[in-house]
């Protein structure tokens, strides 16, 4: 069955108070728009036409090159109006789905369900029911539990605001039904505004019957109107996710102090301690120890690998088994640590490979460089890999140790089993097991009185 989704993301989204289009502002770092993009992308032979007004070129922009059409709403003037808007790109043998910028967490099984029900003598309907309805549009059912309309909170008498199945403003219609029925949406109501809802009383003026289904959770419906609404949709997405990793067997110290904002895969028994921030697409192994405060993005971490606590992890980094990284680390993209490495505290590498086995212990900065196997890099160490131009790299051999306090000016490279005496500044080559020691000849002074500050009378 062919699918034409129409999502309405017109709206400007007053109660955000923000300069930013409401559509545009993100959910586990994506913008909701987006979410509801990915979403109907995902259902078979589908088109997807989003209908813009507020901040359009801003939405569209930040589109650009996803394969959606767009469609604008000079004035908003309602639901119906927005979808009329999209009218000319719907086809004539393709079921309508209408779906909603602001409701990111919209299930793609819940939409699949709902598109299945559709056929020539009906259309289908997503409700919800809810402990408080106040602002949503009552369902309204004849004595048989058919439905036989929608009405507005505006438009509401007493006894219909004690209804507490609501519109969700999902639907789909079957194909055809929307040229038809469009273009007769009138504006006789509080907002004089044309809604979509007036749908169900044409269907109903037919003869075709209306389908109603409810999504696996009230929290997928949920649309976005101001920042309070945006934060509660994040804990609740944050917390799903969450338990979906508890469910595959990893340790989460707290599912409520947990965000991810991208793809986070991770192996049986591992552990993600508080205040963790995944970014992009991170993929742990199994038994992987993650600190607390950590913020990794774009990384693979080998089996039985310890993050320690307020690492940072720009990726793409790739980490090998059993590494130990941290605290206060920084890996920057193009890092690489073989099996068993070892970064400590304030440590921070770039572009730079770090083979099995080797240290590099404390506060040192590592970029352009490739370090071989078994290698120990004393506190201090700078790989002195840009001269205001050019960028160079630092090679260093297996077995090699560079002591403390040590500045190795690329390009350069110290051999296997070569020793770096501490203090030293490297300009040129150390070839295999040589000892090179590069520094100031020390004196001593005999007799020498430090200044001393006069007196104060």
């Amino acid at each position: 069955m062919a699918v034409d989704i129409v999502i309405l993301a017109a709206g400007k989204g007053t109660r955000m108070k923000s300069a930013l289009p409401k559509v545009l502002h993100e959910l586990a770092g994506k913008p909701l728009l987006g979410h509801v993009i990915d979403t109907a992308g995902g259902i078979a032979d589908s088109t997807v036409t989003v209908v813009v007004g507020h901040g359009g070129e801003a939405v569209r922009a930040h589109f650009d090159g996803v394969p959606v059409r767009w469609v604008e709403q000079q004035q908003q003037l309602g639901t119906g109006h927005a979808v009329l808007q999209a009218l000319p790109l719907l086809r004539p043998d393709a079921t309508t789905l209408v779906l909603y910028g602001d409701v990111p967490l919209i299930g793609a099984a819940t939409l699949d369900t709902l598109v299945a029900s559709v056929a020539g003598d009906c259309l289908a309907l997503l409700t919800v029911e809810l402990r408080d309805p106040r602002g949503y549009g009552r369902i309204l059912r004849d004595d048989q539990g058919r439905v036989t309309g929608i009405v507005e909170e505006k438009d509401a008498s007493p006894d219909q605001k004690r209804i507490t199945e609501v519109n969700t403003g999902v639907l789909a219609v079957p194909a055809g039904c929307m040229a038809r029925w469009l273009p007769t949406i009138g504006n006789d109501n509080a907002q004089r505004e044309y809604y979509l809802t007036d749908l169900i009383a044409i269907a109903r003026r037919d003869g075709l019957a209306i389908n109603t289904h409810q999504p696996a959770t009230p929290e997928e419906t949920e649309g976005v109107n101001s920042r309070q609404q945006l934060c509660q949709l994040e804990r609740h997405y944050q917390r799903q996710y969450a338990f979906g990793l508890m469910a595959a067997g990893v340790t989460l110290a707290d599912a409520d102090r947990f965000d991810c904002r991208g793809e986070l895969q991770a192996g049986e028994d591992s552990f993600i301690d508080i205040n963790c921030i995944f970014e992009g697409r991170v993929s742990l192994g199994r038994n992987v120890h993650i600190g607390p405060n950590c913020h990794i993005r774009d990384a693979v971490i080998g089996d039985g690998a310890v993050i320690k606590a307020n690492t940072v992890i720009e990726g793409p980094v790739t980490l090998g088994r059993n590494v130990d990284v941290g605290p206060f680390a920084r890996l920057r993209p193009g890092t690489a640590l073989g099996e068993n490495a070892r970064v400590g505290n304030f440590v921070e590498t770039k572009k730079a490979e770090i083979g099995p086995g080797s240290k590099i212990n404390h506060l040192s900065y590592i970029g352009d460089a490739g370090i071989g196997s078994g290698v120990n890099v004393g506190a201090g160490t700078i790989t002195c890999n840009y001269d205001g131009v050019n960028k160079f790299r630092t090679l260093i051999g297996d077995g090699a140790f560079i002591g403390s306090n040590t500045s190795l000016v690329a390009p350069v490279t110290i051999g296997a089993n070569a020793t770096v005496g501490a203090g030293s500044t490297i300009t040129r080559d150390v070839p295999d097991g040589e000892l090179a020691v590069a520094r100031g000849r020390q004196k001593n002074v005999e007799g020498w009185q430090r200044p001393r500050k006069p007196e104060k009378e």
